[in-house]
């Protein structure tokens, strides 16, 4: 190592002593969070401004710093598929008849599918008012290579269709799905475990001591489980100051500044459609600004690791424990809102593209011909992306192909596709977290004294923290 990698890594395990330390003085966990954030800009920003964005010192000292970070992440992605199966099975168990999973399940995905089309109206709406065009931009090596690649996975995103997606969703070898292996990998995981809470309800009459013995082993496992979602979330300062110096230290200034017209809209469309799941949970009965800051933790999280599905068990243990969501509810929204009816990834960031490249082929991106159908793609789209990789990618390439657009030119925005990805994920988690709150809500379901209580997610003590 040279001495400005160990300088920079000193300072890096200065900042983890004091997230530490904090969390020894049992400062809350909000607060922990929103430190690690923003001691995480601090370093990023000084490592830019001393060494630049792609010295050598910034690539070596990020890729520290990616070990915690994206460590942390792989903990999370490790917890998805065990929190999914116990939780659900143990909510259909106590649930006892399907007729209220099937309200859950309904609205659960109405609410994501109707939130990604208004999320692509406000989509076209900022495009509109910003006056964006990729008419006349021009292009880098980085971006005529980006597409390319989409380009190449043109054929992948036209044999999507959403009779071979909702099959894909079977599990025909659920262990295999265990494993993460298929990119519908969650969704199969979620209909298998329903399969084994309905069938283990089935014999609650006919073999109770069977049920028993079954249910007791589903308990045990899901306060283990519990117990490691704990401990991993106990982490989340740590992972969001490495995930945010490591984003900010890499950024590119004069690449933000060139299509700075485009993050300012896509900034403006994400607060749009965050204001309008405040709203849809402010017409719940909920005070929408208490909500707010109990969700913080989670959006930060999604916003500095931009991933929706490594999100999850931080998104439940946030729902069950500070909004008073029920489990089945909670696991239900988080599962299904990181894979179906993406608001950012699957609404916003696909309409947006479709009205700037329009032009390019002589159409009128604001005429009735081309926003209805672009809507309707946008809904069924939303469901196409479910687990496939790269979801903004894929949802724009089924989007822009289906509309007969150029693809290619949507490699034009790779410079700031993190920078806008931090933002689309962190809405992503926000419609799923709205969607479980306002189904839990209209279903009479929520707790309210959890929901009013200042209590924070207890991860310092010994006692099961979610």
């Amino acid at each position: 190592m040279n001495l400005p990698l160990i300088l920079n890594l000193a300072i890096a395990l200065a900042v983890c002593v004091l997230l530490w330390r904090m969390q020894s003085g049992h400062v809350s966990f909000t607060k922990r969070v929103l430190a690690g954030l923003g001691l995480g800009v601090v370093l990023g920003a000084g490592l830019q401004a001393v060494y630049g964005a792609g010295s050598p010192e910034v690539a070596a000292t990020n890729a520290w710093l990616d070990v915690l970070g994206s460590g942390y992440v792989k903990l999370l992605q490790m917890i998805v598929i065990p929190l999914i199966m116990v939780s659900i099975v143990q909510a259909i168990m106590k649930l006892r008849t399907t007729a209220s999973l099937g309200s859950i399940s309904t609205l659960t995905i109405g609410i994501l599918l109707a939130t990604t089309v208004i999320a692509a109206v406000i989509g076209i709406l900022m495009a509109k008012l910003f006056g964006l065009s990729a008419v006349g931009l021009t292009t880098s090596a980085a971006e005529v290579a980006r597409g390319e690649y989409l380009q190449g996975n043109l054929a992948a995103a036209k044999d999507i269709s959403l009779p071979s997606m909702i099959l894909s969703f079977i599990p025909a070898n659920p262990f295999l799905d265990m494993t993460g292996a298929r990119k519908t990998s969650t969704i199969a995981v979620v209909v298998f475990s329903i399969f084994i809470g309905i069938s283990a309800t089935g014999i609650a009459g006919k073999k109770p001591e069977v049920f028993e013995s079954f249910s007791h082993f589903v308990h045990v496992a899901h306060v283990i489980v519990m117990r490691m979602v704990t401990l991993v979330l106990r982490l989340t300062p740590f992972g969001v100051f490495a995930l945010m110096a490591k984003v900010v230290a890499g950024s590119s200034l004069q690449d933000i500044l060139n299509l700075l017209g485009f993050v300012a809209a896509s900034y403006c469309a994400l607060a749009l459609m965050f204001c309008v799941h405040l709203l849809m949970v402010g017409a719940a009965g909920l005070n929408p600004v208490r909500y707010a800051g109990k969700i913080f933790p989670v959006l930060a999280f999604a916003f500095t690791s931009r991933t929706s599905a490594g999100s999850i068990p931080m998104s439940v243990a946030t729902q069950t424990a500070r909004l008073g969501t029920p489990e089945g509810i909670a696991n239900f929204a988080a599962s299904f809102g990181a894979t179906i009816g993406q608001n950012g990834c699957a609404g916003i960031y696909p309409a947006m593209l479709a009205v700037m490249i329009a032009p390019t082929v002589g159409i009128d991106p604001m005429s009735a011909s081309f926003l209805l159908p672009l809507l309707a793609i946008v809904a069924f789209g939303s469901i196409g992306v479910a687990g496939v990789g790269g979801g903004a990618t894929f949802a724009a390439l089924i989007v822009l192909s289906a509309m007969d657009l150029p693809v290619a030119l949507a490699g034009l925005l790779i410079s700031v596709e993190p920078l806008i990805d931090m933002g689309r994920t962190a809405l992503n988690v926000s419609g799923s977290i709205a969607a479980g709150t306002v189904t839990s809500r209209v279903l009479g379901e929520t707790d309210m004294r959890v929901f009013h209580s200042d209590a924070e997610i207890n991860l310092d003590s010994e006692e099961q923290a979610v």
